[in-house]
């Protein structure tokens, strides 16, 4: 019989420093995935808070004095040798001069270069937090007609939304409506075409895949310069993302939701047990709101995707 993986508590920060940058560690050859860059931190030793172990590790490692910020993710990793849950803390108010005190090399990074830095499974989420936005909509069908669903694309625009599913499967004139939204909205947000790979890459937009999709796909079907995610909704379907190089995939029904009644909803528990074993961005949907973002980040999401909570518009 196997013996439980052991469970770890790892507190960490982003720092960062009067220009915008975020400051990397890199694990020494005495470490696990050495060589590899991470935020700083630790682990929590028993009887501590989150806030004093972070202030210790980070007087230990850099030699700085830090005043812990706001939270801002929970990232849960599943390793072969241990369970490691990732907590992570914004630091923007530190004294000292940070420097690598047990031997490892720091670096100063922006946060549009992060992702050029190989960082453990852990420390990849946090990156998609810090750069990629928190909300994702799906669009509803156009059963209103075309201008009141670009007029409800524009509103929510308007109201902080930066990343677009645009899902127009019954829509007759659905390369058209695709093409006029991509010429309003792509250059001011993300855009990604539902399921229709060929369309997408004559726009010049993202792709999103269905989770079917996935599986008959052997390589990346859009160049790294535009996104490419997917709907998941079991392992299989998150590591075939992962192994494609999605940007981002939605997870779920994590709750009841009424766009899919039948659905069976995964609960948060079964969603944190899925996200640990990959790497990737996942958003929440089913049954997601704005106000869910943060219980999402306490689960290893980046945020939520959803129809009818994010559209400014009537549905139905």
């Amino acid at each position: 019989m196997n013996s439980p993986l052991r469970s770890i508590h790892v507190v960490a920060a982003v720092i960062t420093d009067a220009r915008g940058r975020i400051l990397l560690n890199r694990r020494t050859g005495n470490s696990d995935m050495a060589g590899l860059w991470e935020f700083p931190g630790g682990k929590r030793e028993p009887g501590e808070t989150s806030e004093q172990a972070l202030v210790r590790e980070l007087h230990e490692e850099l030699g700085i004095d830090a005043q812990i910020g706001e939270w801002l993710m929970e990232v849960p990793q599943l390793y072969p040798d241990k369970r490691l849950r990732l907590e992570v803390r914004m630091v923007r108010d530190w004294k000292g001069s940070a420097r690598g005190r047990e031997g490892q090399a720091i670096t100063w990074v922006t946060p549009d270069k992060l992702s050029r830095y190989s960082m453990p499974p852990a420390d990849l989420p946090v990156v998609a937090a810090l750069r990629q936005p928190d909300r994702y909509l799906v669009t509803p069908e156009p059963v209103y007609g075309a201008d009141a669903w670009l007029g409800g694309i524009g509103a929510a625009i308007e109201g902080g939304i930066r990343r677009v599913h645009l899902r127009t499967p019954q829509a007759e004139d659905r390369a058209a409506l695709a093409r006029n939204a991509a010429e309003r909205f792509a250059s001011q947000v993300d855009v990604l075409l539902n399921r229709d790979i060929a369309l997408a890459r004559e726009l010049g937009v993202g792709v999103h895949l269905g989770g079917e999709q996935l599986l008959s796909l052997s390589a990346r079907p859009l160049p790294e310069s535009l996104p490419v995610a997917a709907s998941c909704h079991d392992l299989v379907q998150l590591q075939a993302a992962q192994r494609l190089g999605c940007d981002f995939v939605v997870l779920g029904p994590v709750q009841p939701t009424a766009t899919h009644p039948g659905a069976v909803p995964l609960g948060w528990e079964a969603f944190e047990r899925l996200r640990e074993q990959v790497s990737l961005p996942i958003y929440a949907i089913g049954g997601m709101a704005a106000a869910d973002i943060e219980t999402s980040r306490r689960h290893g999401a980046l945020g939520v995707a959803a129809i009818r909570s994010l559209w400014p518009a009537p549905t139905a």
